[in-house]
């Protein structure tokens, strides 16, 4: 018999559709943070913008600075003029785009897709081969770097829950962290959207560090779970780095009595498999450079090695964010948390509130 921390259903949960957060707040930090202790299992309500109190002198804030890629593309199908929309999920080594796509109908081999842009640009892409999940190759007709072919072709890639066509002004400033550096992914590592140059220089103040990693989150982390037996998921692979310097930083902060506080749960998955590929079995907390593709699928129970406290945005219903999370804080702790943010009215997902696991 599979025990309750199996199965999909346990990390299902209502949430009213007002609640979600369709669009920013006037001010990144703004948002609220619900506390959460794991000790005593006690939950207090602050504000992002609290954050340097919250935590200690010696404390080590980890923060993804992966850059969103405008990954969105829209155009039609060259041959037919029906409506095609695509995201960009990576390039081969042959040059050929990595693609997701819907359309009426399918597409066949070699069929090709016209995208135009304001400047009245056309970029065209032709099918030429098909993988699994759903992924095509594609090859471009522009010989340009697929960065500089998506930022004139491609838009902001919105999580389909915020109900636009389109991302609008505010969107292609808000959905990217401040101290994003490094072009790679498809979605925004939320937890570090709440983050101002001021915050983080509220914390340096407060004598809290900072270390950076990179975690390119895929489409693989937002598909959904279709079997309600967690055992027969697997995560598709996502590419994450952690160098030297924040290696070191992070060992220092351990050895000083400094906590290493996560933002957001691609850094908790790049830190854990950073421990797991450096030391193998029985691995301990210990952090060395590496880069490489990761598929680690975090859910209960986990034995963390990395992290001692996190700070994450609230997870839809039955996803694997979501699994990590209770993982991490415990699940029936964090079950009943999710109930309290639905009380207390909290703003859910990309654009909303967060919580701060200690």
């Amino acid at each position: 018999m599979m025990s309750r921390e199996d199965l999909l259903s346990t990390y299902d949960y209502d949430l009213p559709e007002d609640l979600i957060a369709k669009e920013p707040l006037a001010t990144r930090d703004a948002a609220r943070l619900m506390v959460l202790d794991r000790r005593s299992k006690t939950i207090t309500h602050r504000q992002i913008r609290d954050l340097p109190e919250l935590l200690r002198a010696g404390d080590c804030l980890v923060l993804n600075n992966s850059r969103v890629l405008p990954a969105r593309l829209l155009g039609v199908r060259t041959a037919t003029g029906g409506k095609w929309e695509g995201l960009y999920l990576g390039s081969a080594p042959n040059g050929l785009w990595r693609l997701i796509g819907q359309t009426r109908g399918y597409l066949r081999l070699n069929e090709s897709i016209t995208l135009t842009n304001d400047a009245g640009e056309a970029l065209q892409l032709k099918l030429i081969t098909k993988e699994s999940h759903g992924i095509s190759l594609f090859e471009p007709s522009l010989a340009e770097s697929a960065l500089d072919l998506l930022h004139r072709f491609g838009d902001v890639p919105l999580p389909p829950y915020m109900d636009r066509k389109q991302a609008n002004s505010l969107d292609r400033e808000r959905y990217q962290t401040t101290f994003a550096r490094h072009p790679g992914s498809v979605a925004a590592p939320t937890a570090g959207l709440h983050f101002t140059p001021e915050l983080l220089d509220a914390c340096c103040q407060r004598g809290i560090q900072r270390a950076e990693v990179t975690l390119h989150v895929g489409i693989g982390t937002f598909r959904p779970v279709t079997g309600e037996n967690l055992s027969g998921h697997r995560m598709h692979s996502e590419w994450c780095d952690i160098s030297q310097v924040a290696a070191a930083t992070l060992n220092e902060t351990r050895i000083d009595g400094g906590r290493i506080v996560t933002v957001g749960t691609t850094s908790l998955r790049t830190l854990e498999s950073a421990c797991q590929n450096n030391d193998g079995p029985g691995a301990t907390s210990t952090f060395r450079e590496w880069q490489g593709e990761t598929n680690i699928f975090i859910r209960p129970p986990y034995q963390f090695r990395s992290t001692d406290v996190l700070l994450t945005n609230f997870h839809l219903p039955k996803s694997t964010l979501l699994m990590l999370v209770c993982a991490f804080g415990g699940l029936d702790f964090m079950l009943s948390a999710y109930q309290s943010a639905i009380t207390e009215r909290y703003r859910f997902f990309s654009y909303g509130d967060a919580m701060l696991i200690v």
